[in-house]
This record gives C-alpha cells, sequence and structure tokens, in this order.
C-alpha cells in the first residue's frame, strides 16, 4: 500500500510496434486505473536484450514506448511511468530471487520453451531466468495486483510461489500478488489468421493494425481482413474473423455486439470492414497527433524519465534494502 492504495504494476518490452491488440487489450484499460491504485508502468527494456537488439534501436523504441504511454493518455504525475533499466533494484532483486527459485519451476515455463523454438541460435540464460527478473519487478514495488493475459498467468504464479518461499523462511517481507481482476481487455486476433492473437511479431504485415499506421494503411488493412463466405454478420465461434471485427469495432466504438450487429444487418462484409476501419482510424489517430506532438518536446519527456526514475528508485530501493538485509548483507556505509 503506498498512501492508502493497492500498488499495480505492469509494463510492456520495447521491442516491436505495439499493435491495436496492445492497445486495446491493456494500454486503454491502465487509463482507468490511476484513480484506485498506486501504478507503476515501466518499459521493460532488460527484458528485451534476450533477444538481440541493435543499440541504438532499442533505445529510440523504448522512448517511443515511454512517449507512447504518456500519448495514449496516462499521466505522469499519477503513475510511475520509468524506463527498467534505469531501477538498478530490478536486477539486483532478480538475482536474489534466482537463488530461491528451483531449476524444475523455471523448466516448466511454456514461454521459455516457445521462444527457444523461435531463437534456437541464441537460448540463453537471461531467456531461460526471465520469469525471475518478471518476479523481481512485481515483487519490488510490493504490488498487490498485476493485469495478466493467460499466456503470463504461469509467470505470476511463479511469482507468488518464490514470493511465498521467501517470506517462509524470513518473515513477510513481500505482498504475494494477486491477478489484476477488472473490465476485462479486449482480445484482439490477426487480422489474417483470427485464431491467431494480433502480436507485433506478426511477419504477416496485413496480420496486424500498428498504431502508428496511417489511416491510409488501416483502411486497407481491414479491407483485406480474413472473413468467410457466410455473408452473415453474426457474433458467434463459427465466425473467428467477423467475431474479431466486431470485438475491434465494438470497443472502438463503446457500442455492445447487440448493437453493432443490429447496425450491420443486411449490410455487406465490404461495407462492415470499411466501417470498423474507420471507428479503428478514430481511436488511433489523435494519439498519433499527441505522439508527434510530444515527439518533439525533448524536455518535457526528458524531466518525466528524470522525475519518474527518481520516484521508482525510491520506491525500489526500500524493498531491496529489507531482503538485502534479510538475507545476511552488510548494510552500506552512508
Amino acid at each position: 500500500m503506498i498512501d492508502g492504495k493497492k500498488v499495480l504494476f505492469s509494463g510492456m518490452q520495447a521491442t516491436g510496434n505495439l499493435t491495436l491488440g496492445n492497445y486495446l487489450g491493456a494500454l486503454k484499460n491502465w487509463l482507468t486505473l490511476s484513480d484506485e491504485y498506486e501504478c507503476f508502468y515501466s518499459v521493460v527494456d532488460l527484458h528485451s536484450i534476450t533477444v538481440r537488439q541493435e543499440p541504438a534501436e532499442l533505445r529510440k523504441r523504448a522512448r517511443n514506448l515511454l512517449t507512447l504511454y504518456v500519448a495514449a493518455g496516462l499521466d505522469p504525475k499519477k503513475n510511475c511511468i520509468y524506463y527498467q533499466s534505469h531501477v538498478p533494484g530490478h536486477a539486483q532483486l532478480s538475482w536474489i530471487l534466482n537463488c530461491y527459485t528451483y531449476m524444475g519451476e523455471l523448466n516448466r515455463m511454456t514461454q521459455f520453451k516457445d521462444k527457444s523454438s523461435r531463437h534456437a541460435d541464441n537460448i540463453n540464460a537471461g531467456l531461460f531466468t526471465y520469469p525471475v527478473l518478471m518476479a523481481a519487478d512485481i515483487l519490488l514495488f510490493q504490488a498487490d495486483v498485476v493485469p495478466v493475459g493467460k499466456d503470463q498467468l504461469q509467470h505470476l504464479e511463479l511469482t507468488r510461489d518464490v514470493a511465498q518461499r521467501f517470506n517462509s523462511i524470513y518473515g513477510d517481507v513481500f505482498t504475494v500478488p494477486e491477478p489484476y481482476i477488472g473490465k476485462t481487455g479486449a482480445k484482439i486476433m490477426s487480422l489474417q489468421e483470427p485464431t491467431k492473437k494480433m502480436s507485433k511479431s506478426d511477419e504477416n504485415p496485413n496480420a496486424s493494425i500498428l498504431l502508428m499506421d496511417d489511416p491510409d494503411t488501416i483502411i486497407r488493412k481491414f479491407k483485406r481482413a480474413v472473413t468467410d463466405s457466410e455473408a452473415c454478420i453474426c457474433y458467434r465461434e463459427e465466425q473467428p474473423g467477423i467475431k474479431n471485427l466486431l470485438d475491434i469495432y465494438c470497443t472502438c466504438s463503446n457500442k455492445t455486439v447487440e448493437e453493432a450487429v443490429r447496425e450491420f444487418e443486411g449490410k455487406g462484409y465490404g461495407e462492415f470492414k470499411l466501417a470498423v476501419g474507420e471507428s479503428v482510424v478514430s481511436v488511433l489517430k489523435p494519439i498519433q497527433d499527441e505522439f508527434a506532438r510530444l515527439s518533439k518536446d525533448k524536455t518535457y519527456i526528458d524531466e518525466i524519465i528524470k522525475e519518474n526514475a527518481q520516484k521508482a528508485n525510491y520506491f525500489a530501493n526500500k524493498t531491496l534494502r529489507k531482503v538485502q538485509k534479510k538475507v545476511g548483507f552488510p548494510e552500506q556505509i552512508r
């Protein structure tokens, strides 16, 4: 708890370009949480280097992502928006937690198996211990809640196990986090393979809407979106392409599924896909314009980076000093 509020932690990697799925599924929902929670939103650039990165490009993407957080509406005065690499406590706590995490637990992590298969030429130790760094991210700020998708639930369970193991040895050191249960973010699927989640790493450029796609590109991608031959705009599992487009349309237009189905009753897929594309443009264009404006204001973004790093380090060091004392490290002479 900080100032009577529960603590919430989340973050995104500074790799690739954020998609519409990242925005509608996560970032959009972050905007409403600062009144209820003390929120820490990290640009998790330490996690990014488990896959080889071009240094200048990583720095650029990290700054763009932090700027995008603000452009999307996150208030840097109400939320702590910071670079993971600017808070040494992440790496320091991760090493300590490595010593309280079992090999068997890490061997069971499905994401390690998946990423190893996709990056067979670079199966490094960081990729294997990635979930421990994630645990450190969360426990460093004594997070009460963590918004997670299904693909991250396994990592949160590991975080809980490690926290409880540490607490059983040393007392109540860590808050044991719970998954955030709130308004569920829309799960946006690929426009080309609607049974797969929209991904910023998809090799098919028509599969994903990127947050920085211009309006013409967005409309073109929706026109090429995979549907079916049923010629019926219905919300059902048997029509995953149409169902996905309805989810996108409803989330962007703030309409219910029932309202959307009625609106397009008797209309063709072409007209429907154009309407979905236009609804997405109406949501993304203001964010893109604000991002462009903020990107030119170097002084303002630098102030956010500096001030929020100081805040993050303050709270991180409180936890880190407690942990270091518990495990027996000598106190620093200040």
